[in-house]
């Protein structure tokens, strides 16, 4: 999956919003100097990849929607920083008041040295310490005073007072997540954390991720669209585990789950916002031992723990929900089975919807969802689904909107990304059709995207290998003719949790927490090519990391390879069948039996006898001319 964007044509105009920001700036009401530069990261106050919508400040200044961005405003300056995937996004939806700043090329500099060079002497560069991670926090505060300038704390979020209509928190539901499906009770998970703690001489763990304490907790929400987790913190003492989160939202049920799975650990539930005072508390009766936190936990958050006790590294859920057990690996085959059968169900209609009637992006990204809801334990979409035709699949993070919507014909290529979260797991899968006549040069970058993909399917590696190292072997075949795509080929995937599941994956930059790939990991495999102004053309699976026998035993390495468990066809027409190996046209060939094998009595089961038609039609096998 690939974080989506709305292609907005009518971006309202922000000078108003940015006059009222520098008014707040100038006013020492806030501080008592006047800031002469303002910080507004993505982030909230759980570093979460995807904000709620009380949360999303920078998109509500800069009206830039993509998930990856930082924005910097001073009295005569707005500049936004992201990556190469959000240069046409941030183009079209930014106004004429702000400046693209396109991290990654040689000529754009950092936020910290632009701030340098365009700061007047002795600057104050404020944020609201609740938003920004420690770790970011200590790197500009020392690059700025090197320079004569402050990183100071600003009382109140400056962006929350302009913001007049601010969404309120969600107040949704929060409910238990079976053992049948979570495989390990909050005892269990607690143990292993205690472990860790021990070999971290951490007497205290203060845990602010979301994703982390909604696995730990075997509990699941929806505060954030498409991500199963709620607003609330866990710290973990010697002999306590105290639980804050939203009061309101605590049922008998989930104190029935506390009681049934963690009985022994005197779990104590306090309110959200009282996290500040617990951890006082907290110190204040355990005065040995480290006070373990995220690197990426909010700097206001750390800056309450006293400074030689300290210990900022990666917490101990993120790298042990990584590796599933073997209930959450079968939930996610199962969930992967029942999102085969809907991915189908939808492109067998598409087909022939188009004939007949106007089937556009966006209806038909509401009927690829009910698809889905048919299948036994949907939950909801695990991201917005990018349905992009023509052109549009071309901007990588595309989401149509009431605007940009067009048809969905038989003229260009068609670029589906999506996926589900079900109780027993998280599926995201990206197909490309054409159901006309593709031109030679769509086929021939479809074919190269396919080889990069089958070339990762196949992978043998050792164990440990981090994910970086294997990205290139998904563009070898794309750079051989001088072309290449702005993203990662493979993110971490949760099990129902995040469809983005840090710290693994497999990109061209490095992820410098990568812990190294182990049997039991997830990752999605998704080469791709964009033209841009005319196609996109994307193919993902979901992979399992599993074990694999060399034929060479002698070492005492071990090796992994990866298990593909989305089952959906790969659109043999676009195929150049002469630029595949045999081996290329088997590895396809088996592929495509497997999705017969699997997913056919699946179909039989649901009565659903025009998807199996659809897919014996699209998996005959390719004839070897090599």
């Amino acid at each position: 999956m690939l974080n989506t964007a709305v292609i907005n044509m009518d971006t309202p105009r922000t000078a108003d919003l940015l006059l009222k920001l520098r008014n707040l700036m100038k006013g020492c009401k806030y501080y008592p100097e006047p800031i002469h530069a303002y910080l507004v990261p993505t982030t909230d106050s759980h570093n979460s990849e995807y904000p709620a919508e009380c949360d999303q400040r920078r998109e509500f200044i800069s009206k830039f929607t993509g998930s990856r961005g930082d924005v910097v405003i001073t009295d005569t300056h707005a500049c936004l920083w992201t990556d190469a995937r959000y240069f046409l996004q941030a183009s079209h939806e930014m106004d004429s008041n702000w400046t693209l700043m396109k991290e990654g090329l040689p000529s754009t500099p950092s936020q910290k040295s632009w701030l340098v060079q365009n700061l007047p002497p002795c600057s104050n560069v404020g944020v609201d310490a609740k938003v920004i991670s420690y770790s970011v926090w200590k790197d500009f505060q020392s690059e700025l005073q090197l320079y004569g300038h402050k990183l100071v704390s600003v009382d109140a979020n400056l962006i929350d007072i302009i913001w007049v209509d601010r969404p309120l928190p969600s107040k949704n539901p929060i409910a238990p997540l079976e053992l049948k499906y979570s495989g390990k009770t909050i005892g269990d998970k607690m143990k292993d954390v205690r472990i860790h703690m021990e070999n971290m001489h951490a007497t205290i763990l203060v845990l602010s991720a979301l994703d982390e304490i909604a696995w730990l907790l075997n509990l699941r929400g929806s505060d954030i669209i498409c991500n199963p987790v709620f607003f609330s913190y866990v710290v973990i003492a010697p002999n306590s585990v105290t639980v804050l989160l939203n009061l309101s939202k605590v049922t008998s049920e989930i104190k029935d789950h506390f009681k049934k799975e963690a009985e022994d650990l005197n779990l104590e539930i306090a309110p959200y916002e009282n996290i500040i005072d617990v951890m006082t508390k907290t110190f204040e009766n355990f005065t040995d031992g480290f006070v373990w936190l995220s690197k990426d936990v909010n700097c206001l958050l750390a800056s309450v723990v006293p400074s030689h006790r300290l210990k900022t590294s990666v917490t101990p859920p993120a790298f042990m929900k990584l590796v599933k057990n073997d209930v959450e690996i079968q939930g996610m085959k199962n969930a992967h089975i029942k999102d085969g059968v809907a991915i189908c169900c939808y492109y067998a209609w598409l087909e022939n919807a188009i004939k007949t009637k106007t089937v556009t992006e966006l209806s038909g990204a509401k009927k690829l969802e009910e698809f889905r809801k048919q299948q036994i334990d949907f939950v909801y979409p695990s991201f917005e689904t990018i349905s992009g035709f023509g052109h549009h699949g071309s901007i990588i993070h595309y989401r149509a909107n009431k605007t940009t919507d067009v048809p969905i014909t038989s003229d260009a290529l068609y670029l589906c990304d999506s996926g589900g979260q079900y109780k027993d797991g998280t599926t995201d899968v990206t197909r490309t059709f054409h159901f006309g006549t593709p031109t030679e040069f769509e086929k021939d970058c479809y074919t190269r995207v396919l080889k990069g993909q089958l070339k990762v399917a196949r992978m043998v590696f050792p164990s440990k290998i981090k994910g970086n190292c294997i990205d290139s072997f998904a563009r070898q075949f794309l750079w051989e003719v001088g072309l290449d795509y702005g993203h990662g080929t493979g993110h971490g995937v949760g099990a129902y949790m995040n469809v983005h599941e840090p710290p693994i994956g497999m990109s061209y930059r490095p992820f410098p927490d990568d812990p190294g790939l182990e049997p039991g990991m997830f990752l999605s495999n998704e080469p791709g090519y964009y033209e841009e102004g005319k196609f996109g053309i994307r193919i993902e699976d979901v992979v399992l990391v599993v074990p694999y026998k060399p034929i060479n035993t002698s070492s005492n390495c071990q090796y992994l390879t990866f298990e593909t468990v989305t089952w959906a066809p790969k659109m043999t027409k676009l195929i150049k069948t002469d630029m595949l190996t045999k081996q290329e046209i088997a590895q396809l060939n088996a592929y495509h039996q497997k999705c017969r094998d699997i997913l056919g009595p699946a179909m039989e089961q649901q009565n659903q006898q025009e998807a199996k038609e659809w897919l014996w039609k699209e998996t005959e096998p390719i004839a070897s001319i090599n």
